[in-house]
């Protein structure tokens, strides 16, 4: 990854789990292939367009589109309750001792549900042009978990980067006309939003926030449980997006980002003043123990409080 992305690093949670769920068998979708069998029906001329520009721009009405979409996520509930994505794993794909099995299995299932949900409405192939080591790919895939999940902004980033209204619009503000420091304040605050490691107690916080009436940890039943409203909550952010976003809506949503940048903003400068505050200590114990002269010792707090 870049050194504008390093920010997500291998110890947040939710690059860990999405890195490895991906490679799970049956997890990451062919786009061409998934829509040629969602509109296998359609006449060919069709089903060509559907392929070349997507479904929405190929004519599928808004409502043929939810139901399928809704009929999708009904379907891969019911079929992953009982599924199990270990089957067949590489044995390179050992899991970090810190991420249970069925933690990365659960996000397998939810990561290849969000791809079918995003085809239908018409975003572009994740893997055309790369794969999981490109920035694009994973920061697109942070933010569809952060939607499904409930990550505060992840679906006002989500509709603004989806509708055309809103790309036309983000030109016209200047600091948000690159793309990069528009979301990534967002994808931070998502990679915040599942902590830093994922234990089965963090876990079961995450999917206390998804669904409060559930606790505890993975298993079929809240596969069945929580899936399907975590796949409605990103029918309904694309259908908005697509279908019914409005420039009082996009300036809500802008206002939103802009609230989130601000508090990432905060967070990062806090951060950095007490990683510097800490650089000074460890420097202070190397002038204690005479590893370094104080005139080297003032020297480095100088420019280390300079920089803070």
């Amino acid at each position: 990854m870049s050194e504008e992305n390093n920010f997500i690093n291998t110890d947040s949670a939710i690059v860990q789990v999405i890195e490895k769920a991906i490679r799970l068998p049956g997890v990451k979708v062919n786009r061409d292939a998934f829509l040629m069998s969602t509109f296998e029906k359609k006449d060919g001329n069709l089903k060509e367009t559907i392929l070349k520009v997507g479904p929405i721009e190929a004519g599928i009405s808004r409502k043929e589109l939810r139901g399928l979409a809704r009929s999708l996520v009904v379907d891969r509930t019911l079929k992953s309750s009982a599924m199990s994505f270990a089957a067949g794993m590489p044995g390179g794909l050992a899991m970090a001792a810190t991420i249970p099995a069925d933690t990365i299995q659960y996000f397998g299932i939810t990561l290849r549900l969000a791809q079918e949900i995003s085809y239908l409405y018409g975003e572009e192939d994740l893997w055309s042009e790369g794969n999981l080591s490109e920035e694009k790919v994973m920061n697109t895939l942070i933010i569809y978990c952060g939607v499904m999940f409930g990550a505060s902004g992840a679906s006002a980033t989500l509709r603004v980067l989806a509708n055309q209204l809103s790309k036309q619009a983000l030109k016209k503000i200047p600091q948000m006309a690159l793309t990069k420091t528009f979301y990534y304040p967002i994808i931070k605050s998502i990679v915040r939003f599942f902590g830093g490691k994922m234990t089965r107690e963090i876990f079961g916080k995450v999917i206390s926030k998804a669904v409060p009436v559930l606790g505890g940890f993975v298993s079929g039943g809240i596969t069945f449980a929580t899936l399907r409203p975590m796949g409605f909550i990103l029918i309904d952010t694309l259908d908005e997006a697509k279908f019914s976003y409005t420039e009082e809506k996009l300036a809500v949503d802008i206002i939103e980002i802009e609230r989130i940048v601000k508090e990432e903003a905060i967070k990062t400068e806090s951060s950095e003043k007490l990683d510097i505050v800490d650089e000074i200590k460890k420097y202070k114990e190397l002038l204690d123990n005479g590893i370094v002269t104080e005139e080297e010792f003032n020297e480095i707090k100088k420019r280390l409080i300079e920089k803070m």
